[in-house]
Parts: C-alpha cells; structure tokens; sequence
C-alpha cells in the first residue's frame, strides 16, 4: 500500500515562509510524477505544483509562480518531495495535500485525474 505522509505545515505571517515535505513509502514512485494540491476552507481542492519523474520539468499554478518551488530527492531510497514557500498571502491559507502520479510526466499532475493517490494533508495558515 503506497503511503504519502506530509510534514512542515504551520501557522505563519504574512510575507513569510514555509517548506512543506512528502514522503512517499510503500510502492516505489521513483518513475512517476508528484504534486501538490491544496483546498481552501469551501473551495475546490486545486492545483499548485507539479514535478516530473526526472525532476527536470516543473509545473506552477500561476498563483504560485515566483513564491513557490518544488523539488524532489531519491537519497536513502527514499521518494520525498517538497514544496518551498516564500512571500505568503493570506489567500494561500489551505491544507495542502501530497500527491502521486499515474505517469511520469508533470503535465499529467496538473488536474486532479492524474493522481494516482493522495496524503491526508497539512495545513497552512497565513496570518495577517
């Protein structure tokens, strides 16, 4: 069974940061894609970043573009993905939600049909 567990939600102010990270255990995703999406109080769960197999190609909602950075490391056969976070407003407060893809590019991880399973999430709050 696959298993994604995220860590490094929390409460922060506004203009600050936060790295949020995921690792996956269980099946290994080392060929697939991996993301991020997140859900704000009342609205859709949507995307915000996406990384290929390779980690060589990046997907960004465009929201996030220029604050947030995915990466991705495969040290100690260990699939971890992580999502930094800089200049944060309050409209991205929202559990955030690690995600894996069924195929290895990015692209395909940019809508919800693309996943193939889901973390249960973190949440972060943006204080003003």
């Amino acid at each position: 069974q696959v298993q994604l567990v995220e860590s490094g939600g929390g409460l922060v102010q506004v203009g600050g940061s936060l790295t949020l990270s995921c690792a996956a255990s269980g099946r290994t995703f080392s060929t697939n894609a991996m993301g991020w999406f997140r859900q704000a109080p009342g609205k859709e769960r949507e995307f915000v970043a996406a990384i290929s197999w390779t980690g060589s190609i990046t997907y960004y909602a465009d929201s996030v573009k220029g604050r947030f950075t995915i990466s991705r490391s495969r040290d100690n056969a260990k699939n971890t993905v992580y999502l930094q976070m800089i200049s944060l407003k309050p409209e991205d407060t929202a559990v955030y939600y690690c995600a894996a893809g069924r195929r290895p590019t990015a692209q395909a991880m940019t809508d919800k049909s693309g996943v193939d399973s889901w973390g249960s999430g973190t949440l972060v709050t943006v204080s003003s």
